[in-house]
């Protein structure tokens, strides 16, 4: 063995006596570099937007956690990159791990590349925190027990909760029904949702039009002009994106807001392009997680939305809150691992910690169920244009926790639970 070889030996066996002996030394050298979390979301397209926000809402939390001092002593730095389709989203959840060398990825706004990436995630072992997507396919869940994956609330529970307040403010005001909903599992299974809460409260209906234009469609005057020969009573829609403030003006240009009501559980995602001119009083309204306008916010929520305004000239919506929890609950999970261990924290230490870890959002309360599913505070209600804004707000704010909108175990049958679980109005 030549003299060079055996020096280097020396040193690293000396190196792994001092680690072994003083193991201790290692949070010291692990807080030399910042803590690296890749994000991962939309920035341009139809999702651009929701992206956008949030974005904003990691940043937030991140500027709060930096100036605190960090997580457990360290700083945070972000990684971003842009959510597109399934396969290149998932390229670039390998290049956060593999080459940025991330501790932890967040983000993801559409439902079909999260689906896509849960298994390549569980794959790689890297943690990661979705913002809104899930691991659903339809309505089933095809990860009931991921080990590094942490999804979203099911994506059904704005449409639950709508569904609840159409039934609490209108049960014996209207006898047909019609739908306008994205052709696509969210929008089906929304409209779907909506019907079997009609049927479980002995509401007696008949659906006259269902429309399911393709996601990303803006010329909806075919779509319009079905609704207004069907003449339905209530029309309920999950469009949420561009095509909402599009479908909004076609449907007043036809005058098909005359006489009729409105149910439109995900409208907070546009509630800015909402105009006043075109968007009606009366109807209902969800904000999901983050209304922006509450009266018994936080200090947290007064202080971000306070920020949002000033600084973007906007008000926020949901996304902003969905990134914010994602970007706390790791927080409170490594924070937590590091006091256990009294030594910085693995992976595996982080997501034990944040199994059932609770957690103060922009929405409100929260936290992170045992089998990687949330639970937060969600807002709907009926709008008004008594305000200061050009855009309609909530005239009656109505607040569920999404364990009254949700199955309590990722595994369970969304329709059964339906049939059986005891759902309040």
């Amino acid at each position: 063995m030549d003299k060079n070889r055996r020096k280097v030996l020396k040193a690293l066996g000396s190196a792994g006596a001092i680690a072994a002996a003083a193991p201790l030394s290692f949070p010291a050298i692990a807080q030399n570099r910042p803590l690296r979390v890749g994000i991962i979301a939309p920035k341009a397209g139809i999702a651009g937007t929701i992206g956008e926000c949030g974005l904003r809402g990691t940043q937030f939390a991140v500027e709060k956690i930096n100036a605190a001092g960090g997580i457990a002593g360290r700083k945070v730095e972000l990684v971003i990159e842009e959510e597109t389709n399934p396969k290149d989203s998932i390229e670039r959840l390998r290049k956060l791990v593999l080459q940025d060398k991330v501790d932890c990825v967040q983000g993801l706004v559409s439902s079909g590349v999260s689906l896509a990436m849960g298994p390549a995630a569980e794959e790689m072992k890297a943690l990661t925190i979705y913002w809104d997507g899930t691991t659903q396919d339809g309505v089933k869940e095809t990860m009931p027990n991921p080990r590094y994956v942490f999804r979203s609330t099911d994506n059904e529970c704005e449409a639950v909760m709508a569904s609840l307040l159409a039934i609490k403010h209108w049960k014996g005001k209207f006898a047909t029904i019609a739908g306008i909903n994205p052709d696509y599992s969210y929008g089906r299974n929304n409209f779907a949702a909506f019907q079997a809460l009609l049927k479980k409260f002995g509401v007696q209906f008949r659906v006259v039009a269902d429309q399911w234009p393709k996601v990303g469609t803006l010329d909806l005057t075919s779509h319009v002009a079905a609704l207004k020969a069907a003449k339905p009573d209530l029309i309920f829609s999950s469009l949420l994106f561009a095509d909402l403030p599009v479908f909004m003006k076609t449907a007043h240009g036809a005058g098909l807001m005359e006489g009729t009501k409105f149910v439109f559980p995900a409208a907070g995602f546009q509630h800015t392009a909402l105009k006043k001119e075109f968007t009606p009083e009366g109807m209902i309204f969800g904000h999901n997680t983050l209304y922006f306008d509450l009266k018994t916010a936080s200090p947290l929520q007064r202080e971000f939305v306070q920020m949002y305004e000033s600084r973007y000239k906007d008000y926020p919506h949901w996304e902003a809150d969905r990134a914010y929890f994602a970007m706390q609950v790791y927080r409170a999970g490594v924070e937590a691992a590091y006091k256990a261990k009294n030594a910085w924290p693995g992976t595996e230490d982080v997501i034990n910690a944040m199994e059932g870890i609770k957690v103060e959002s922009l929405g409100g309360p929260a936290h992170m169920r045992k089998d990687h599913v949330p639970e937060e505070t969600f807002y709907q209600g009926l709008t008004t244009h008594n305000n200061k804004y050009d855009f309609p707000t909530l005239g009656t704010v109505d607040t569920m926790y999404s364990t009254q909108l949700q199955k309590p175990r990722a595994s369970d049958d969304f329709w059964k639970w339906i049939e059986t679980a005891e759902i309040k109005l």
